[in-house]
Order: structure tokens, then C-alpha cells, then sequence
């Protein structure tokens, strides 16, 4: 069991720094950073000692925002020290690929749905995989006794497991701030990719999406793609446990919603109400991006202006598009075509005393956009694919009174929570110019009924508590995660087990096959021993005193095949059948298969629903395969099949099991419970071991005595007293009893309970 120290301090790892480094007139100037993950908790870290009092302090760990010379470093290093900081320093050609290549040309479009514009160099990825682990190295070297990790976005999606494999207890937690998408989509990164994205985001502890729908992808591909299924978004790894879970990100609510108070914000909105006096505002701020749907949010307002007259000269869109990438072809071309599009708006619409657009690009600091907000009649925010959108959670903050009217995008995460706003859809040209129409002739009774519901839920889950709410969790996923460890045979057990195991005369060893000696395969055919596996067998059944058994769920010639050779125990179809050491198969009691027949076709119509699932028929068992077949529609169709077969076989003397992706039906009373009686009947055994993977091995470890040594592979409650990992733990365990040299003079085997005891 490892203790996990005192948590003293909160490590942040994003792209970015929370201030910028630019090098002019041979001097080192700190600047802001842009938004991003920075702006979004900084009211959670300037008072994190209150919110958190376990966490003394907080430190940071990303790019200072460009090329820093040697004869600076001193100093970046002195600034860096004093902002609590640790700058990832990074040549100017790996910013390149990693940045503007892989994360705005590969991961961007792709997790917004934009697959077109997706580019898949191989390059790229390179640089990718290469400047996660630089972060690793950076904050490794930054990292204290008991510090907790916490990575931010889709830069650093590789960097968890990174950590994770150097410091395997360290409290790592991973938030995506853009959606994820669904695995139609995620499956078009090139199959290497894929799977190591999603291997990088499990080395965290906790996964954090602000939707749900973006935490069921991301799980839909795990279990799709890596195989892992998920309960309630808890993650089962060998070894590990990690929860996904949903945390809708939230804004600093007072701050914004005292604005109208801050002298400098008054002083903006004073100006803003002299220049657009006597016409309503609608506001418009967003990054200069293809996702924000800007070129829409015109032609709807356009559609407006069209098919409602009365509406000319008493309106005015305000349109502020802040930089972003700037030097990249495509954004150039998107920006030359906004404002193409605003010059004919203005010049079909306008007059000499009113111009229907008002743009300006620009960056804006808090006052001017606070300003915005409280003069703003309207907050159109309608991307065509956002991960939250935090501008709409401002807009309604700002508005003290009560008043003003938001409509937003149906894609955008925020939508989710806000939907006593005007809810639209951002491709639709027409329900945007509705309602903005709607909303100019909503009443401000409405409007004040509609956002107070709307202040109060966004005053509650607020940005401090989105952040607690994510690291409470993740002390929590640390415990778990520990009493998760010592479920597996710590070593103190080992050393008994080894030694019992030496000093013994009679040992009877048991042993499951799929998932116990070698992972679960696609099909059951591909599970073929390996060398190793054979090799390891043989010396232990070669062993005078030792008796070795395979208890299965396979038929008859498949182990005869494949162990028929050596000289060892044999039960098939979980002991319908049993073959001692050179004798011949025997059934333990008689059975009937003439159920078989009626079973079968309700079998095969459930094939028939699932491409993928197939059956296989032994001698006195069906079993229904579906590990190849898409997982929701398999898990869907199986709970189904079973209920249908209970059902049908509630007057017939057989058994309806589920095992790991199978379904078997077999006759009443057979079980490898009943088959390890007849091995434990044969004499007296002072060393006795089994392990199996699976529900029907429950069976076998309650019929074993209780100084049994019994192991459940994967970390699952058990009736076993003891868990490993996964075969290859197994294999290893099962090496050392095969090479461990036995007492001459047995004694008493020792005593050591068993954590599931």
C-alpha cells in the first residue's frame, strides 16, 4: 500500500503560462496571456488558500509565449520564480509543428467536427509526441513531495501517461476544454494516434469534459478502441483505476457581475451609450476562428434586416473579432471574408445616420468588455461547434438589472445549462434571424424571469466551484485508487505463497485458461498457447508432488489439443467433462443436451441482430460470442438475450451464465466448484492454488478450503483473497512457484489473510 503524502501545492500545466515573454530593446518585457486556461482560474488561485486550505500554494508549468536567447534565461528564470512558474522552453520550428501543425491543423478541426480541414502529418505527430514529453521533463524537475497535477487541454494529451510512467503515484488529474467528439470522428486519426491519445489521457486519475455527451465519446472510444469498459465513467486499467467525469466550467460571477460598479467599466459604457444612442445593441465577440460560425451569425442578422423593415435604423449589430493565429493563410481568408460580408451589409442597408454593423478587430481587456456586456441588449454567441463558451456565462453575469437577452448556439457546451435562453441552431440562417426578432420584441418582464433563473444557477456553479468540485473528486480517485492497490497480492503474500509452496508436499494447483493464462482474445481461436505458456505448465505438472488442473470453458479437443501433451488435469465445458492425466474424458455426473435445439435458435436470431457475435456449440453447452461486435448494440442485445432466456428457461434444468463478452447456457449443476471437488477429493493436499478472470470462476474459489491460495485476475470484488493485475502477473507468479527450490523437511504451511477475506 503507498501513502500518499500531505497535498501542498497545486501544479497547473497548460500551452501556456499565465503571462507572456517577448524580448525588445535587448530587454525581457512580461506581458498578460491571452484568455485561456490562465484567465479562467485566476480568481480560483488568487484565493486558493481559501478555497482550498490544504493547498498552500500553486505553481505553473507551460510556454512563455515565444523564443527566449540564452543571455535571457537568467532573467526568465528570475520572473518565472517570483509568478510561481516554470517556463517549457521551445524552438521556434517545434512550436511550428506542434502548435500551428498538429494541435490547430490535426486536433482542432477534428474534435470540432470540421473533418475537411484536417491534416494528418506525420511530421506533426512527431513533434507532438516530442514536446509532451519536454513538458514532462519540465515539470517533473518542478515537481515536491505531495504537489497534484493538473494538465489542461488538448496541447498535452499524451503528457498523463508520460507522468504516470515516471512517477507512478503522483496525483495526476486531465480537463479538456474542447469538446471530444464521437468515434465516427476520432476513428479517422490514423490508428497509432488514436490509441496513444487515448492511453496518454487514462495516465491521469481523473478525466474532466465540460458535457456529458463529450465524456461518453471519449469513454465510447476507450472501450471501443482499447477495449476498457467502463461503470459510471470508472475506468478498470491493469492496476488502475480512472473515472471520467463531467465539470461544466464556470466564470468568476462576482466579478463580472459587479462591473457595473468599476469605475472603469462605467466609463466605457458611458461612451458606448453617447455614440449608440437610441438604437438596441447586439453583441457579438468571438476569436477569430472557422468554429465560432461568424459568416452565419451575418446572413442571419442580414435575414433579419430583410424580413423586418421596421427593424432599420433602430438596431445595430457590434461585431468585435479578436486575433487569433495570426499569419495563418486560412484565417487571413476568413477574415477578409467577414469583413467583405459586413461592407455589404453596411453599404445595402445603411444610411447616413446609421450603420447596421459595427466592427472592430481587436483584443479587448476586461473593462471595454464588461462595458459591452452592460450596454448590450442582446448577446448573439452562436458557433457551430464550442466546447463550453464562457462569453455567454459573462453576458448574462454583467446584466445587474436583469435584462438583456442571450441566444446561443445549440453546440455550444454552455447550452447545456442555459437553456432559459433562445436556443438555436447555428446553421440554420433562419432561427437566428427569429430570434433576434424574438428577442427585441421579448418583454423585460420575460427577460428579467429568464435570466435571474439563468444568474442564479451560473452564480452557483462558479469557477471556484467547478475547480473544487474537479479536486475533491481527484483526492477522492487517489483513495480509491489505493484501496484499489491493495486489493492485489502484495508481497508480504508472495513470500508466503512462494514459501508455502516449498515447503509443501501435496500441491494441487488450479488454473483458469482465457484471461488467466493469456489475455481474452477476439476470438476464441486466436488464444492459441504460447511457448511460454507450454513451457511453464510442463515443468509444474512435471513436478512429482505437484497435481496441475486446467479448469475451462472450452470444449473437449481444443484443450485436448492443446495440453492433451502434458502431464496434467483437464476439465472442459467448466467441468461437464474431466480428464485426469493420462486417462480418458469422463463426465462427472450425466447430462442431457436435448435442450440444445430450443436454445439454438434463440441464439442464432440475436446473432443474426448483432454482426460480430457468433456461436459456439460443445457438447453439452452453447455459448453466444459477441467481443467482436459493437459494444453499446452488444450490451444492449445481451441484457435482452438474457432476459429472454431466463425466461424461456425457467422449467429447463440448465443455466444461463455471463462470462466476458459471452453468453453460455449449460446444464444445471456443473460447475468448476464441482470440478475442483473431485481434484481436492483425491488426497490430501497441504498447498493448494487457483486463479481465474472470470464470473464462473466464483465457483471454484468458494469450493476451495479456506488455507487456500485463491486469485482473482483483475481488480474486481471477489470471493478470491487475493487479485492480480492480468496474465502476464499470473505467468510471473506462477514462474517463480515453477523455479523456486522446495524444503527437504515440510513444514506447516504459514498464515496471511487476504484482503477480500
Amino acid at each position: 500500500m503507498t501513502t500518499q503524502p500531505v497535498p501542498r501545492r497545486l501544479v497547473i500545466v497548460a500551452n501556456r503560462l499565465p503571462f507572456s515573454v517577448t524580448v525588445a530593446g535587448g530587454s525581457l518585457h512580461l506581458g498578460e496571456s491571452p484568455g485561456g486556461v490562465a484567465s479562467g482560474l485566476k480568481s480560483f488561485l488568487d484565493a486558493l488558500e481559501r478555497f482550498r486550505p490544504a493547498l498552500r500554494e500553486y505553481h505553473w508549468a507551460g510556454w512563455p509565449g515565444g523564443p527566449v536567447g540564452d543571455e535571457f534565461q537568467q532573467d526568465l528564470a528570475a520572473a518565472a520564480e517570483r509568478l510561481h512558474a516554470t517556463p517549457v522552453i521551445l524552438s521556434e520550428s517545434a512550436m511550428e509543428e506542434f502548435y500551428q501543425g498538429f494541435c490547430n491543423k490535426t486536433i482542432w478541426p477534428l474534435f470540432h467536427y470540421f473533418t475537411t480541414l484536417a491534416q494528418f502529418d506525420e511530421d506533426a505527430w512527431h513533434e507532438y509526441r516530442h514536446v509532451n514529453e519536454v513538458y514532462c521533463d519540465a515539470v517533473l524537475r518542478a515537481l515536491r513531495p505531495g504537489d497534484i497535477v493538473w494538465v489542461h487541454d488538448y496541447h498535452l494529451m499524451l503528457l498523463p501517461a508520460l507522468l504516470r510512467r515516471r512517477r507512478p503515484h503522483l496525483a495526476v488529474g486531465f480537463f479538456l476544454h474542447i469538446p471530444f467528439p464521437d468515434f465516427e470522428v476520432f476513428r479517422l486519426l490514423p490508428d497509432a494516434w488514436r490509441k496513444e491519445i487515448l492511453e496518454g489521457i487514462l495516465g491521469a486519475d481523473l478525466v474532466g469534459f465540460h458535457t456529458y455527451a463529450y465524456t461518453q465519446h471519449f469513454l465510447q472510444c476507450v472501450q471501443r478502441l482499447l477495449g476498457f469498459e467502463n461503470n459510471l465513467g470508472a475506468v478498470v486499467l491493469p492496476g488502475r483505476l480512472v473515472k471520467a467525469e463531467t465539470y461544466p466550467m464556470g466564470i468568476d460571477f462576482e466579478r463580472f457581475d459587479g462591473a457595473a460598479d468599476d469605475p472603469g467599466v462605467r466609463a466605457e459604457a458611458l461612451a458606448l451609450t453617447r455614440t449608440l444612442a437610441g438604437v438596441r445593441i447586439i453583441l457579438s465577440v468571438d476569436r477569430l476562428d472557422y468554429t465560432k460560425g461568424i459568416i452565419n451569425r451575418l446572413r442571419g442578422y442580414e435575414r433579419l434586416l430583410e424580413e423586418t423593415p421596421s427593424v432599420r435604423g433602430l438596431v445595430v449589430l457590434v461585431m468585435v473579432l479578436v486575433p487569433s493565429r495570426i499569419g495563418v493563410e486560412h484565417y487571413a481568408v476568413m477574415k477578409k471574408s467577414i469583413e467583405e460580408y459586413v461592407g455589404r451589409i453596411n453599404g445595402k442597408y445603411g444610411s447616413v445616420g446609421w450603420t447596421p454593423v459595427i466592427y472592430q478587430y481587436r483584443s479587448l481587456s476586461f473593462a471595454p468588455l464588461a462595458a459591452l456586456y452592460t450596454v448590450s441588449d442582446i448577446a448573439l454567441v452562436t458557433p457551430l461547434r464550442d466546447g463550453m463558451n464562457l462569453v455567454a456565462k459573462e453576458y448574462v453575469a454583467s446584466r445587474h438589472g436583469g435584462t438583456g437577452v442571450l441566444i446561443i448556439s445549440e453546440m455550444a457546451g454552455a447550452a447545456k445549462e442555459m437553456g432559459e435562453a433562445l436556443v438555436v441552431n447555428p446553421y440554420a440562417v433562419e432561427e437566428i434571424a427569429r430570434a433576434l426578432k424574438e428577442a427585441l420584441e421579448m418583454p423585460a418582464a420575460e427577460q428579467q424571469r429568464r435570466n435571474r433563473v439563468l444568474r442564479n444557477r451560473i452564480r452557483r456553479y462558479d469557477v471556484a466551484r467547478w475547480a473544487n468540485e474537479f479536486l475533491d473528486q481527484l483526492m477522492l480517485q487517489k483513495q480509491a485508487q489505493v484501496r484499489f492497490e491493495t486489493m492485489v497480492l502484495p508481497p508480504s503474500a508472495r513470500e508466503v505463497i512462494l514459501e508455502s509452496y516449498a515447503r509443501s508436499e501435496k500441491r494441487l494447483v488450479l488454473l483458469d485458461y482465457d484471461g488467466t493464462l493469456t489475455p481474452i482474445a477476439q476470438r476464441p481461436s486466436d488464444a492459441t498457447p504460447s511457448r511460454r505458456i507450454l513451457s511453464l505448465l510442463g515443468r509444474l505438472a512435471a513436478d512429482s508432488g505437484t497435481t496441475l488442473a486446467i479448469l475451462s470453458g472450452r470444449d473437449r479437443p481444443t484443450l485436448e489439443h492443446w495440453f492433451g501433451t502434458l502431464p496434467c488435469g483437464l476439465a472442459a465445458e467448466h467441468g461437464a467433462w474431466i480428464r485426469e492425466a493420462g486417462t480418458e474424458w469422463r463426465e462427472l455426473r450425466e447430462q442431457r443436451s436435448d435442450w440444445k435445439p430450443r436454445i439454438l435458435p434463440i441464439l442464432e436470431r440475436y446473432m443474426d441482430r448483432l454482426p460480430g457475435a457468433f456461436i459456439e456449440e460443445k457438447d453439452h453447452s452453447l455459448a453466444w460470442h459477441f467481443r467482436g461486435a459493437h459494444p453499446e448494440q452488444a450490451e444492449a442485445l445481451a441484457g435482452e438475450m438474457v432476459d429472454h432466456l431466463m425466461s424461456f428457461t425457467a422449467n429447463i434444468d440448465v443455466q444461463v451464465l455471463r462470462g466476458k463478452k459471452v453468453i453460455e447456457v449449460r446444464n444445471a449443476g456443473v460447475d468448476k466448484g464441482v470440478a475442483a471437488h473431485h481434484w481436492l477429493a483425491h488426497d490430501r493436499h497441504d498447498f493448494v492454488l487457483a486463479a481465474g478472470d472470470d464470473w464462473t470462476d466464483e465457483d471454484l474459489f468458494a469450493a476451495l478450503p479456506e488455507t487456500a491460495f485463491s486469485i482473482r485476475v483483475g481488480l474486481v470484488s471477489s470471493r478470491a483473497r487475493f487479485n492480480l493485475g492480468d496474465p502476464a502477473d499470473v505467468l510471473l507468479l506462477l514462474e517463480e512457484l515453477a523455479g523456486s527450490p522446495r524444503a527437504a523437511l515440510p513444514l506447516p504451511a504459514p498464515s496471511v489473510p487476504g484482503p477480500n477475506s
